[in-house]
């Protein structure tokens, strides 16, 4: 199929398509004409790239981890996938700092230690910044 056919099947613009064949992540077949063509193989790895964006992955990135054999391919998963634990941490953090707040009976959250300590501005027992 033509590079307008295989865009819409993806759902994303033709130009998009092009930026990644001429990047390497993922490269079409040519007719005779030179016209770019796609197969369902390609349309597979297209719909991959997709997911690897998802995910975070820059399209550098993606072209090492979409080949087994490319170096640094483990080391780029592993460090995405350290990057994903590390936002999973602060969004459990953060659903814990909402939970607390929806029933904090703190009249200012900034009075409250548990409301300050997530926000890393617990008050200290002395004043934080010399009185001019």
């Amino acid at each position: 199929m033509r590079i307008g056919e295989a865009a819409r099947r993806v759902g994303v613009d033709a130009h998009v398509l092009r930026h990644w064949h001429d990047t390497g992540v993922v490269v079409a077949d040519r007719s005779a004409a030179g016209h770019r063509l796609y197969t369902d193989e390609h349309i597979v790895r297209l719909t991959t790239v997709l997911a690897c964006q998802e995910v975070g992955l820059s399209l550098p990135e993606i072209r090492t981890v979409l080949h087994r054999g490319e170096t640094g391919r483990r080391e780029t998963i592993n460090r995405r996938l350290a990057r994903i634990r590390a936002q999973r941490a602060r969004l459990d953090e953060a659903e814990s700092f909402l939970q607390h707040v929806v029933d904090c009976t703190h009249d200012l959250l900034t009075r409250c230690p548990d409301c300050t300590r997530y926000a890393g501005t617990a008050p200290e027992q002395t004043m934080p910044f010399p009185r001019r």
